[in-house]
């Protein structure tokens, strides 16, 4: 597909028309019917990925699922969710609760860790299976949110698994799940939403930057530079979109001057040589590491729509159309390199939940998918 739009209608048509064929390709090729899971990952010939099938590779697609349908696309996307997520539930539910980040499709062997990240992604996906099929999910909701509190963290926040336990990203996630539930109608989830907006901005954000810092230590200090931290554009964009939202839930404009500030930096971070978000900053916004990937090109479009200028959404919409365009009619190039090149690797089911959130915000709220 040439991507040959000039102006956001013509964008919109063309990401429409690529939903089309990627919304059916990633239902068939990119599920296994005999697990009723998705697959991880595609070659660009539609060959499955092997190996171990993460808890948000399953979420994430349900949540894709569960929105085309809520969006207007056919009965079966719906019904194709529904399934996956039962299957999600009985595969990697632990004993506590919580999911296994993992399980083997061979022998339905679940990883030891249990990440916040990813009881995110199973919230997210329950708040849209709920308005997409009018059925009930909110005993299980809140049944996963008390069991989160077992990673509650004293100083505030949550306690994440891994190289960095107290970062920025699991709560972004958790921030997305808990304003879809509050979307949905579910008043009960706004206690959650305000605390992490609240550490977002006495921790997360350095106002005077303008810019979200990844990682912390156990009292919420960001790490310098050297100890590993970073700045991420993409994470920029994500943040100032969500800071959107949530202001729009609570009727104030108060946090428009903060967003426009992490959209301003974000921005720094767009090689307009490549018509590319990069893949992250140093603190002080020089470029860390040139070569990224595809989703933050889906986060610098979702915040232009808000915060740039017509031409700004425009540039973001043929950066993200140059690595779908790249790759097989449904599939993308996942990662381009620092001087342009995009290599022919794997599609990664995990990023559809990207490009679907970007391309939904395209076609703006009254959205109603063709296929």
């Amino acid at each position: 597909m040439s991507a040959d739009f000039d102006t956001l209608g013509g964008a919109a048509d063309w990401f429409a028309g690529w939903l089309e064929q990627a919304l059916p390709l990633w239902s068939t090729s990119g599920f296994d019917v005999s697990q009723a899971t998705f697959h991880e990952a595609l070659t660009q010939d539609l060959a499955p990925v092997p190996g171990e099938r993460r808890s948000r590779a399953q979420t994430r697609q349900c949540w894709v699922y569960a929105e085309a349908g809520r969006l207007g696309g056919p009965a079966a996307y719906t019904e194709l969710a529904r399934t996956a997520e039962a299957a999600h539930e009985a595969r990697y539910r632990r004993g506590d609760g919580l999911f296994a980040y993992a399980a083997d499709p061979a022998d339905g062997r679940q990883s030891e860790k249990a990440l916040v990240y990813d009881q995110a992604f199973a919230l997210l996906a329950w708040a849209t299976l709920e308005r997409a099929t009018g059925r009930s999910y909110r005993s299980k909701a809140h049944a996963l949110r008390g069991a989160l509190a077992a990673q509650a963290h004293p100083a505030g926040g949550f306690r994440e698994l891994g190289q960095h336990p107290f970062q920025a990203n699991a709560h972004m996630h958790l921030l997305e799940a808990s304003l879809a539930w509050e979307e949905g109608g579910d008043a009960s989830w706004r206690q959650l939403s305000d605390s992490i907006v609240e550490l977002a901005l006495t921790r997360f954000i350095d106002r005077g930057a303008g810019v979200v810092h990844e990682f912390f230590d156990a009292d919420w200090l960001r790490l310098p530079d050297q100890a590993g931290g970073l700045v991420e554009p993409g994470h920029l964009f994500e943040w100032a979109w969500l800071l959107d939202r949530w202001s729009r839930a609570r009727g104030t404009s108060d946090l428009r001057s903060i967003g426009e500030a992490l959209y301003a930096s974000g921005l720094s971070g767009v090689d307009r040589a490549r018509n590319a978000a990069v893949g992250s900053l140093w603190s002080d916004l020089a470029v860390r590491e040139p070569s990224t990937r595809v989703w933050p090109q889906t986060e610098w479009l979702k915040a232009a729509l808000i915060y740039g200028a017509p031409d700004d959404a425009l540039a973001a919409s043929r950066g993200l159309a140059g690595f779908l365009q790249a790759a097989r009619p449904g599939l993308w190039r996942e990662r381009m390199d620092g001087a342009g090149a995009r290599p022919d690797g794997p599609a990664p089911a995990t990023s559809l939940y990207h490009i679907m959130g970007a391309v939904t915000a395209l076609l703006g709220a009254s959205a109603r998918l063709r296929c």
